[in-house]
């Protein structure tokens, strides 16, 4: 919630506002710079690799010392434009007055963690400087510098908005954190005392105290995990920032940015509209056929943008206009978009399916294999659901003649083999993850020039400046949670865990209780964050009960999409009623019906294991 849409919230100072701007346009040029390097250097890598028959070996370092600028550069592009994940629904409940007072306590949060936390990464990067890269042979302090950059610049962001609010909210919001503190430091050798019990406090009222407050996420969660380690145990805080730069810098992490790149470049060479052109010219007639030309819509433009905002996004402007004009419910169409969003979490190459791989040890090729059966079964409960909606009241276009067809089908062919190849390379082994995902970008650009011979080259900055921004937020809080993990596995606390859930016994009630868990802290904390603090914790669980791994992961997936999606705290839920803009309280009364069909796809796919494991 940005501070100039509040009520109460004084109009932004002169100097404030040109540092936040001028360090939000130096950011914007720097992480679009390191998309294309990015972009460039993994081509090489590829062509040297396949065509010259001669392997660059430089590309891998050079690869992942961008890959931390990227991130980080993207966290301050995020900050500046607000897209860094956060709870904002609690706030919104509130009163209009009391909006404000929580939104600069939420500012004065973030900006004392940067504060705090640049400190450190400035430690950490002078540490760092001892270290000597293998291939380039220089001081991995050039890569570690990328963390106290972007937190000095994140906090002068911080201290500009702080200047927004009235001296009233901030004075309160000021003594609110001050009294926390007290605390803290009055009851640290109690907390010392406690050990793991002290968790309770952390990582309970505090750090949902934090969350709720509106700050990011991110945030939320390396604060408190600053706090428990200074408080509750005296670790030096260097870890944090190691933990965090491990999480980011986890190279099949890479595909994320290149993945979120090509799904914003097929709508801009216009790849997206001739598939779901041609599946409006099939499906159009027949009596709700948009609803089914959606879903088949997200089915196929998922398996080429990895990321479920960038496939609503890439959806929803080409057919929610048109299936509001033949009088469609518009609280229903953005039910149904959103709903398809949780389908489409395992169709490879899902960021989460991504994720997963590399926190939890899962053959990432295996999840792309195992992923689309499971979508499937999710596909055809919601078009069994539409089609009974659909003979009360679905709407329906003019029949398209076999010539419209056909000509459709010409233009999307190139679109439709896409994801084929994206399967196909990464499946068969010849490309990584992250490899494939350059050569769609390639692949893209070439049927955009050959095809229409023309590409909105204007529009190619700002979709890389999103893509910085949207991998910064992705992969600022992967690193926060990483950190987090760390400190709850060394607290003894995934012990804790691992217990209660080898418990229950046998698969049933532990498939059973994984999947509320899922399901509720889908709802509260998002997709990404909740893989990396508890994939490595419940994974050695279902490997010790002999579930298969894959299995386990659509499982998890697919009840973390159903409580990302869910109101009234789904984060997701809300992404789609802006991209349809429909006001929510429309939508979240139309949405509990295809949630349902949902979680009965999910128990037949929990129960029946070889819909996951058959392509494996």
């Amino acid at each position: 919630m940005p501070p100039e849409a509040l009520a109460g919230v004084v109009h932004p100072t002169l100097p404030a506002n040109i540092i936040e701007r001028y360090v939000g346009a130096t950011a914007g040029v720097l992480g679009a710079a390191l998309v294309v390097v990015e972009i460039g250097i993994l081509g090489w890598g590829v062509f040297a690799r396949y065509v010259l028959d001669n392997p660059a070996t430089w590309t891998d370092e050079v690869a992942t010392i961008l890959f931390i600028w990227l991130s980080m550069i993207g966290a301050v592009i995020a900050l500046q434009r607000g897209e860094h994940m956060r709870l904002t629904a609690a706030v919104d409940m509130l009163p209009q007055s009391w909006q404000p007072r929580f939104d600069a306590f939420a500012h004065v949060v973030s900006a004392t963690f940067l504060a705090i936390v640049s400190w450190y990464a400035i430690q950490y990067t002078i540490a760092q400087a001892d270290a000597i890269t293998q291939a380039l042979e220089i001081a991995d302090s050039w890569r570690a510098s990328a963390l106290p950059v972007a937190f000095l610049a994140m906090l002068l962001i911080e201290l500009g908005r702080l200047g927004r609010h009235r001296p009233t909210h901030l004075a309160g919001s000021a003594a609110i954190a001050a009294a926390i503190l007290v605390l803290l430091f009055a009851f640290r050798g109690t907390w010392l005392a406690w050990g793991p019990m002290s968790l309770t406090v952390f990582f309970g009222p505090l750090v949902i105290l934090f969350i709720f407050s509106g700050a990011p996420i991110a945030f939320c969660f390396a604060s408190a995990t600053i706090a428990y380690l200074y408080f509750g145990t005296g670790t030096p805080l260097t870890i944090v920032l190691i933990r965090m730069d491990v999480g980011m810098s986890n190279m099949l992490l890479l595909a994320v940015p290149m993945f979120i790149f090509l799904g914003l470049l097929i709508e801009v060479v216009g790849i997206a509209k001739t598939m779901v052109s041609f599946l409006v010219t099939l499906l159009g007639h027949v009596r709700g056929g948009l609803e089914y030309v959606l879903l088949g819509a997200m089915f196929l433009v998922s398996g080429i943008s990895g990321s479920k905002v960038a496939d609503m996004a890439a959806v929803a402007p080409v057919l929610l206009p048109e299936m509001k004009q033949l009088g469609n419910d518009p609280g229903r169409m953005v039910a149904l978009l959103a709903a398809s969003g949780v389908m489409a979490e395992t169709i490879p190459p899902s960021l989460v399916l991504i994720t997963v791989g590399a926190v939890a040890g899962v053959s990432i090729a295996s999840l792309f294999a195992g992923g689309v059966l499971p979508a499937a079964v999710a596909a055809l409960a919601l078009v069994i659901f539409v089609s009974l909606q659909s003979r009360r009241s679905g709407a329906k276009s003019e029949r398209a003649s076999a010539r419209d067809i056909w000509n459709a089908f010409l233009l999307a062919a190139p679109g439709l083999l896409l994801p084929l190849l994206i399967r196909f390379f990464v499946l068969e082994g010849i490309t990584t993850a992250t490899e494939v995902s350059t050569i769609g970008v390639f692949y893209s650009l070439v049927v955009g020039l050959c095809t229409w011979r023309k590409v909105a080259w204007r529009r190619l900055f700002p979709i890389m400046v999103e893509t910085a921004a949207l991998s910064g937020a992705v992969l600022l809080i992967i690193g926060a949670a990483t950190a987090m993990a760390w400190a709850l596995t060394q607290s003894g606390f995934s012990r804790g865990l691992v217990q209660v859930m080898s418990g229950t016994g046998s698969v049933v009630p532990f498939m059973a209780l994984s999947i509320l868990v899922f399901i509720v802290l889908g709802s509260v904390l998002e997709g990404l964050p909740v893989i990396v603090l508890f994939g490595p914790l419940v994974f050695p669980v279902a490997r010790a009960l002999q579930i298969n791994d894959v299995h386990y992961a659509m499982v998890i997936i697919l009840a973390m999409g159903l409580g990302v999606f869910a109101p009234p705290f789904g984060l997701a839920f809300y992404a789609a009623c802006g991209i349809g803009r429909v006001d929510p309280s429309t939508v979240m009364k139309c949405i509990w019906p295809y949630l349902g069909v949902l979680l009965l796809a999910l128990l037949v796919i929990a129960t029946f294991p070889v819909i996951t494991t058959a392509l494996l």
